[in-house]
């Protein structure tokens, strides 16, 4: 997404991963998928992200989907940097702080006790990891505030990431700034209330307290076995259904 930003160049995403909240299909959906995509069978929904910028510190990546966050690089000391929104200053975190768009709103945001924001928000979260001091609740900023975070003399080095990737490191009197891009690419959407049936599925199932393996042994073993012998023999599986 980040390649494609203020292009108009549909982007299709494809589940490689484990949570996949923003895509749209698995890689055996991928054949069906693109001849939907080549038929015009899809519509598009538009994300914005974070513009980053740090002075003249020098970034690997400027744009984030998901988030920004602001942590030590090591465990010695604690990050302490001051808020400041629209040029005004309103407080200071001492820990480490994750800035987050609506749709990673629901990642490092949502560990870390924040708020999930509806995807149609024009809004931007800062919620505080483990403050020692200072704010301490998550701040919900509209998403024409310009925020700037300064690192204040007492902090220790900051590594800022951008979406999971190694940005930069910040120091003494160092200013981050962020700033909300709207409709910065376009994603394929196939089916919207399926895509949206199934991130509440995923969002319920991480407030589990059962890791997915100890969910299963909740099932009664005689379902259990049916179940594996309807996947391990699928011409069972519409005897099993």
């Amino acid at each position: 997404m980040r390649l494609v930003i203020d292009r108009p160049v549909p982007v299709l995403g494809v589940n490689h991963g484990n949570l996949g909240f923003l895509v749209e299909v698995t890689p055996a959906e991928l054949p069906s998928a693109l001849m939907r995509l080549a038929a015009g069978d899809f519509t598009i929904e538009p994300y914005g992200c974070l513009e980053v910028d740090a002075g003249g510190v020098e970034l690997e990546t400027r744009f984030g989907f998901n988030d920004v966050v602001l942590g030590r690089p090591g465990r010695a000391g604690a990050v302490s940097v001051d808020l400041s929104v629209n040029d005004l200053r309103y407080g200071y975190y001492r820990g480490d702080a994750v800035v987050s768009t609506p749709t990673g709103s629901t990642a490092y945001n949502y560990a870390a006790g924040g708020p999930v924001l509806s995807p149609s928000s024009d809004a931007v979260v800062i919620t505080p990891v483990a403050p020692l001091s200072g704010i301490s609740r998550p701040v919900v900023l509209g998403a024409e505030d310009q925020l700037s975070l300064t690192v204040a003399p007492d902090s220790a080095p900051i590594a800022v990431d951008v979406d999971g990737i190694p940005a930069c490191e910040l120091g003494h009197g160092d200013r981050l700034t962020a700033t909300m891009r709207r409709k910065a690419a376009d994603v394929v959407r196939l089916s919207a209330a399926e895509y949206a049936s199934r991130s509440r599925v995923t969002l319920s199932l991480l407030d589990l307290p059962l890791r997915p393996d100890q969910l299963v042994e909740l099932v009664p073993p005689e379902l259990r076995r049916n179940t594996e012998a309807a996947i391990g023999h699928p011409e069972a599986a519409d005897r099993f259904h």
